[in-house]
């Protein structure tokens, strides 16, 4: 959100990114320009994962997402965009990457969650120069791997990691199983530093299937104008069809002082 309006980034479009705006997180607006469009950055397919931060003291909106499966950033005056790359090339050049995920640490340092394809699909962080683009590859550190019985019914997965502090503690959640598979769902690690060590959940997933819905995961968290955590995330468009997937929004709750717990709850938003 910002200065009032929601915002969501899509990938139907084999071009580049889309946006939509809300004023109410119900009624959806698509806006008829690409917000980043394959003629503004390196790579020209597979356009993934968008997460959009507004960087207060530079005043401009950073966009971290796949393309052609390396993890890329481009900068913007609007949420709106054009997003454009400065240099036309990806933030690890010589490695295939997915899900880049900026988070930055209440002193200020910066840190770059992302996917490695090793061992299947691993969560690494790596510390980022203060240009917010330059990953600091000797800080690189693995997260997570595919470790838990849920996480083992299609593939050994974890992708989609998105990080916040909770009365000091981290909070990691993260996508497990593939996302073609009806079980793809979303759980979550905690640690005392950014980068770990990673404890899961040992009553993982928090989302999976819930009501009608299959294939949830691939997630964000925000805060909407009532202060209300949220969690935005995508399903298979039906039980029979995995695409165009659907966005839904839910809220996330922190439960139990002593060691927080998270859970999602209330009525799904499609």
């Amino acid at each position: 959100m910002h200065d009032g309006v929601y915002y969501a980034y899509g990938t139907n479009s084999s071009d580049g990114i889309e946006v939509y705006t809300s004023n109410d997180l119900n009624v959806w607006n698509k806006e008829s320009n690409l917000t980043l469009h394959k003629n503004d950055t390196w790579g020209d397919r597979w356009f993934w994962a968008p997460e959009v931060y507004y960087i207060k003291n530079t005043n401009k909106f950073m966009m971290y997402y796949t393309s052609d499966e390396h993890i890329c950033v481009a900068i913007s005056d609007s949420p709106l965009g054009p997003f454009v790359q400065e240099e036309k090339k990806p933030m690890i050049e010589d490695e295939k990457c997915i899900d880049n995920s900026l988070y930055i640490d209440e002193d200020g340092k910066p840190y770059l969650y992302f996917v490695r394809f090793n061992d299947g699909s691993c969560i690494w962080v790596a510390e980022l120069e203060n240009d917010l683009q330059t990953v600091k590859k000797e800080t690189m550190v693995q997260c997570t791997n595919v470790t838990q019985n849920w996480e083992r019914v299609s593939g050994r997965i974890n992708e989609g990691p998105y990080v916040m502090k909770h009365k000091g503690m981290y909070y990691m959640t993260y996508s497990a199983n593939h996302f073609e598979s009806p079980y793809y769902g979303v759980g979550y690690a905690t640690a005392n530093s950014p980068k770990g060590p990673w404890t899961k959940y040992d009553k993982n997933p928090i989302l999976q299937k819930p009501g009608n819905l299959a294939g949830t995961g691939h997630h964000a968290m925000f805060y909407d104008k009532e202060g209300q955590m949220k969690i935005v995330f995508h399903s298979h468009f039906s039980h029979a069809t995995i695409l165009p997937r659907v966005m839904h929004i839910m809220d996330v709750n922190y439960t139990n002082d002593a060691m927080p717990v998270m859970e999602t709850s209330g009525n799904v938003l499609s």
